[in-house]
């Protein structure tokens, strides 16, 4: 039985109380279930949650790569230039537009930051 994002996160939990700077990107694949987001979010402390960003391919990550978005590399980076660049050229592709939401949050958090 796979227990779910909430197992994953548990042990980082303890360390994000301990460090109330730290934030925590946990991907996932959505499965096509536009539910999963708002069930991955339930599994997370409330305390946490302003600090905790859920991204994932909406189906597979294997089908970003047959989508011809290049290596998981690539796509990764190509992401990394959207948020630098507040543009969405990757994260709207049709894989990724799900997470559109979660991406607002993570610039709002983290952009002062990283850039």
């Amino acid at each position: 039985m796979d227990p779910g994002p909430g197992w994953i996160f548990r042990d980082q939990a303890l360390y994000m109380e301990r460090y109330p700077d730290r934030f925590f990107v946990l991907l996932i694949d959505f499965d096509r279930d536009a539910d999963r987001l708002r069930h991955a979010t339930t599994r997370i402390p409330e305390h946490l949650r302003d600090r905790v960003f859920i991204l994932g391919a909406w189906s597979e990550p294997e089908e970003l790569k047959r989508a011809d978005l290049g290596s998981y590399e690539e796509i990764g980076l190509a992401m990394a230039r959207d948020c630098r660049e507040n543009t969405t050229a990757t994260w709207d592709h049709d894989l990724l537009r799900n997470n559109i939401t979660e991406l607002a949050r993570l610039r709002q958090s983290v952009y002062p930051i990283l850039f």
